[in-house]
């Protein structure tokens, strides 16, 4: 089956999947090929604007990915950062800091 889309990985989200254990990255890793091959929003969902989330329960544990679609390849999802998640809605302070990563990639400073 062919992937819809392809995903780059940031430094700060490949930090945090080298964080997690082996386990749970593996879920993560595994639900992220799922939705390149689905349009599954329990998988990937939009959040506001342009930015994106990618979606992994483990364990009652909740992680969370943010990502945006690249503007040169149109089958190019750019994954910022990771966090796990606590509350009911993803964090304002979370996806700002996926914005802003996003504008420094946007304007070359990445």
């Amino acid at each position: 089956m062919k992937k819809n889309f392809e995903v780059l990985f940031m430094p700060e989200a490949i930090e945090f999947l080298e964080d997690l254990e082996r386990a749970v990255k593996e879920k993560i890793l595994k639900n992220i090929e799922k939705a390149q091959m689905t349009r599954d929003p329990e998988l990937f969902k939009k959040l506001s604007g342009e930015m994106w989330e990618f979606r992994t329960k483990y364990e009652n544990q909740n992680y969370r990915l943010l990502a945006f679609w690249s503007r040169e390849q149109r089958a190019l999802v750019i994954s910022t950062h990771g966090f796990i998640k606590k509350t009911v809605k993803t964090p304002k302070k979370e996806i700002k800091k996926g914005k802003n990563i996003r504008d420094n990639y946007l304007s070359g400073g990445i």
